[in-house]
């Protein structure tokens, strides 16, 4: 063989072993990130809130209920609003704080036209109610329904879901995903974020069986970084994506940061089920990274929610800054795990009156027809001082509670 040859030879080796480096790369890759947790092209297409209008009807209804000066031993407000349709057609909504007891016609003791109930009125801190096949709010069941874990802790519920009671099986249970919470100082006047677990309950009575540590977090040194998983979930395919965030609005911070987590559908109850994105791949014991938020213009308040919409996942949250008191934005994407596109142009949400603010925006699947979704939003009174916030929500009833809207999303 001639030098030139040998020359030639060797200068042609060095591109295809690059090459052959480059596909065993990109074959590892791909093997790490299947087809439903990549954006590829036209996979999906952008999503926003095109319209929506105030759904009276479901806002009336709580209204009915929480109003009834005939019940003695009921909900008649809270927040943390998520629901759940069960096998038999009714529905069951969750809530955080909650008012029990009765309320009062008016006029309230300032000579008020509102309904009222007495500063000595209980607080648990989670509730839940039934409403029938037909949509009528019929009981609350024995409060608090999951009990604190302990002193000055508590248990917050939030996503929930109808799963098999274990895999192949025919009896049905309702998992409820719980956030824990431990009291705090300022900034942490909510409670510090502790953990998230799982509780189960029998159907069709709705009776607690058990609960279960999904995710500790207590030994995560800064409360800023723990992550709670819950505040909504997602079923796509074989997985049901559970979506979570930190607390970081209790600690001055504009925004907080978004996280995902997945399980295999009808395995909620399982912690080691669970895998969490750390940034490239899932993982069963990886530190979860945040998939949207850069802690300014962009992230989600401590509570939101993201539906499906065809292949585009979409992100409902409160607006960041001053906003976010009123203001509902948006974001989407084609996976679970971004990147996340936005936010879109936002809406602000029917209020009662100035001096309160809205939170905790929630879609309810199990309700709602037309093509439309249907959004839950909390609303509460806007004062720094917790006796003074605490003195206007029990001189009116009415601002303690969720209130809906009916939205369409479409492309921008």
């Amino acid at each position: 063989m001639s030098d030139d040859a040998g020359a030639r030879q060797r200068t042609g080796a060095g591109p295809v072993l690059i090459l052959a480096l480059v596909l065993a790369l990109a074959a590892v890759l791909l093997t790490a990130l299947p087809d439903d947790d990549r954006e590829g092209g036209g996979t999906c297409t952008a999503r926003t809130v095109r319209d929506w209008d105030p759904d009276a009807s479901l806002t009336g209804e709580f209204t009915r209920y929480g109003d009834d000066t005939t019940r003695t031993d009921d909900w008649t407000g809270g927040d943390g609003t998520h629901s759940v349709r069960l096998p038999d057609g009714r529905v069951l909504w969750l809530f955080s704080d909650t008012y029990l007891g009765q309320v009062f016609p008016p006029p309230n003791p300032a000579g008020e036209s509102v309904t009222w109930r007495d500063v000595s009125t209980p607080l648990v801190r989670n509730s839940a109610v039934v409403m029938s096949p037909s949509g009528r709010l019929e009981a609350t069941l024995p409060a608090p329904v999951f009990p604190d874990p302990g002193p000055d802790r508590w248990r917050w519920p939030v996503a929930a879901r109808v799963e098999p009671r274990s895999p192949g099986s025919a009896e049905k249970v309702v998992r409820v995903l719980l956030w824990t919470r431990t009291a705090g100082r300022s900034p942490w006047i909510y409670g510090v974020p502790t953990a998230t677990e799982v509780a189960t309950l029998s159907l069709p009575d709705l009776r607690l069986e058990g609960i279960t540590t999904v995710l500790d977090q207590a030994s995560v040194a800064d409360p800023a970084r723990r992550v709670l998983f819950g505040t909504t979930a997602v079923d796509a395919g074989e997985w049901t994506y559970v979506f979570g965030g930190t607390d970081a609005q209790a600690a001055s911070r504009p925004t907080s940061h978004a996280h995902v987590a997945r399980v295999p559908r009808g395995r909620l109850g399982e912690p080691g089920a669970w895998e969490y994105w750390d940034g490239g791949r899932w993982a069963v014991r990886g530190r979860p990274t945040a998939v949207l938020g850069n802690g300014a213009d962009k992230g989600v308040g401590s509570a939101f929610t993201v539906v499906r919409d065809g292949r585009t996942y979409v992100l409902l949250t409160m607006a960041a800054g001053t906003a976010g008191l009123t203001t509902v934005t948006a974001y989407w994407a084609c996976s679970p795990t971004g990147p996340w596109h936005g936010p879109t142009k936002g809406f602000s949400l029917p209020l009662p009156n100035a001096g309160v603010a809205a939170y905790n925006p929630q879609a309810h699947r199990a309700v709602g027809d037309d093509g439309r979704l249907v959004l839950s939003y909390d609303v509460n009174w806007l004062d720094a001082d917790a006796a003074a916030a605490q003195l206007n929500i029990t001189r009116n009833v009415s601002l303690y509670r969720p209130r809906f809207v009916s939205l369409r999303l479409a492309a921008p």
